[in-house]
Order: C-alpha cells, then sequence, then structure tokens
C-alpha cells in the first residue's frame, strides 16, 4: 500500500526525497491544479505543488506544508491520498536524483495566491501543457489522474531535460 508509507528504497536513500501534489476538481477529475514553477530546479515549467521533506518528516505532512506555503490552500487531510511513488535519475547530475511521492487532494480551503517559489492555475484535463512540463509528466500524469497508482522510474539524458528511458507499473491493491 504505497499510503502514508516511507519507502524510499535502501540503495536510493542519497536522493532528494521529495512530493508532488495534484488537486483536481470533480471525479472522475475534470481539472488539475499546476503550478509554474518560478525558481530553481524546474523553473519556468509547470508541474504538481510539493517540495523537499524536510528531516523527521514523513511524506504525508510534507505534502500538507508544501501546498500551504507554495499556494495557499490548506487540503483537507481525509481527502488526500497517495497515488505513485516516482524515482527520477539524472545521471549526468545525481544531485538532481529524486526520490518523489506522489499525491492527490480533492478537498481543501482558503486562497489559492501566488508565490515567490509557484504560480498556480488551474487547467482543465484535456488542456494539460505538457510542452511545457517535465518529458516524463505525459506519461504517469494522466493515469494517475484516471484514478491509478503507480510505481515508476525515468531517466534523463545530458542535458537533463530529455527522457532516455522509463518504466511505470500499476500498483494498485
Amino acid at each position: 500500500m504505497l499510503y502514508h508509507q516511507r519507502t524510499m528504497p535502501l540503495s536510493e536513500s542519497k536522493m532528494i526525497e521529495a512530493t508532488l501534489c495534484f488537486a483536481v476538481r470533480g471525479e472522475p477529475a475534470e481539472q488539475v491544479l499546476l503550478g509554474r514553477k518560478k525558481r530553481g530546479f524546474g523553473k519556468g515549467k509547470y508541474n504538481g505543488i510539493g517540495g523537499k521533506i524536510e528531516p523527521g518528516e514523513r511524506p504525508f505532512e510534507c505534502n500538507l506544508r508544501e501546498v500551504r506555503e507554495e499556494v495557499g490552500l490548506n487540503l483537507d487531510p481525509v481527502s488526500v491520498r497517495e497515488v505513485g511513488q516516482i524515482t527520477f535519475r539524472f545521471p549526468y547530475h545525481p544531485a538532481f536524483d529524486h526520490f518523489v511521492h506522489v499525491f492527490i487532494a480533492t478537498a481543501w480551503n482558503g486562497a489559492l495566491i501566488e508565490t515567490p517559489e509557484m504560480a498556480p492555475e488551474w487547467f482543465n484535463i484535456g488542456e494539460i501543457p505538457y510542452e511545457t512540463m517535465w518529458q516524463d509528466d505525459a506519461h504517469w500524469l494522466p493515469r494517475v489522474l484516471r484514478g491509478e497508482q503507480i510505481r515508476a522510474a525515468f531517466s534523463f539524458d545530458r542535458d537533463n531535460e530529455t527522457l532516455t528511458t522509463w518504466e511505470i507499473e500499476t500498483a494498485n491493491n
């Protein structure tokens, strides 16, 4: 079971461990909240909302904190579920390697805000701007938005942009 567990493989313990959250409207999802990264790793790309897990913090707690800090929403913890665990490898720049816990949220309160980190925007599911996202997103995001749970691994080329290999497995119980 993915939910609430920290399951980063021991061999990957030197990776950055992080979270990504996709707030969705509708069931099945009709809209998804993405943020355009304004600084740092992935600057200029749209992505889910998230960030690095702090020492002593569990992935679920990090997810709630990052969404609140980056876009001002207070997620209803009951509405949040972990839907994926993804390993991102950058063989030519290993400091970029990430192990990411992916969450979907369906209820929240608070006002959506733009912060120095992130410019949030709602997109209809059929209009997700994959051309301005990481290349891997088109391979796995539609699956989790349809309700699948996944485990996946992606590797990038020397430019740290071009996707070279990937593997996705369904992890539904």
